[in-house]
């Protein structure tokens, strides 16, 4: 018999709701959906008033797990890259939550545009601002949060910058800020490159929603 799990965390109905990235509403029948799917990036349904996750089932069946969002939320990511003598960089930041390490990025604030969303986060994380560099903008993908439900998702538009060519020394500095514990140029060759050389961070490793994202990137 498969028992039908229901979790919110309490921090999404306490200080979610105060620091305003939750939704107050906790039954989600009140939500106007129309609006949600008008805006989605990736289709989803809503049955009998509640939001159900288009792309995998997590175990929650019912609540937002970790998230405070009903539905989808969208999130920025902002994937920078540099070539040196020694091969592929890749910025990456180690999450305060515990979660390991990812690719700088966070929450589209309502009426923000993703890539503008992309760009903040990356200088409020990293204190990396490439706000006048060419960049090129991928598709939004699903992304395999743990902190997901059955009824409360992440989709994230992955925005590329290359640095190109330079000198290890040159690389510009990173610094962990905000809700970073630290950032560093990673060694990425592939992902196996970038997995290994993790490992030397403390037993460092890929926050789960993005490790699918980073081999189809890397290779």
């Amino acid at each position: 018999m498969t028992m039908l799990v229901t979790f919110t965390h309490p921090d999404v109905f306490g200080k979610g709701v105060e620091e305003g990235w939750a939704d107050p509403r906790t039954d989600p029948a009140q939500i106007d959906w129309a609006s949600r799917l008008a805006a989605a990036a990736i289709p989803f349904q809503v049955i009998d008033g509640r939001p159900v996750n288009p792309c995998e089932t997590t175990g929650i069946r019912y609540g937002r797990n970790e998230l405070g969002h009903w539905g989808e939320q969208m999130a920025a990511d902002a994937i920078v890259t540099a070539h040196t003598e020694a091969g592929r960089w890749l910025v990456m930041v180690e999450r305060s939550d515990g979660h390991g390490w990812a690719i700088p990025g966070g929450y589209v604030e309502p009426g923000e545009d993703p890539e503008a969303a992309a760009v903040r986060e990356l200088a409020e994380e990293t204190c990396l601002n490439l706000s006048s560099m060419s960049r090129q903008v991928l598709p939004a993908r699903y992304v395999p949060d743990p902190r997901a439900s059955d009824e409360a998702w992440m989709v994230t538009l992955p925005v590329r910058f290359d640095l190109g060519a330079v000198r290890y020394s040159d690389l510009p500095a990173v610094v962990g800020a905000d809700d970073a514990k630290r950032a560093a140029w990673v060694w990425a060759n592939s992902y196996a490159h970038l997995d290994a050389y993790l490992s030397g961070f403390d037993a460092g490793r890929v926050f789960r929603a993005h490790q699918a994202m980073l081999r189809d990137l890397l290779g």
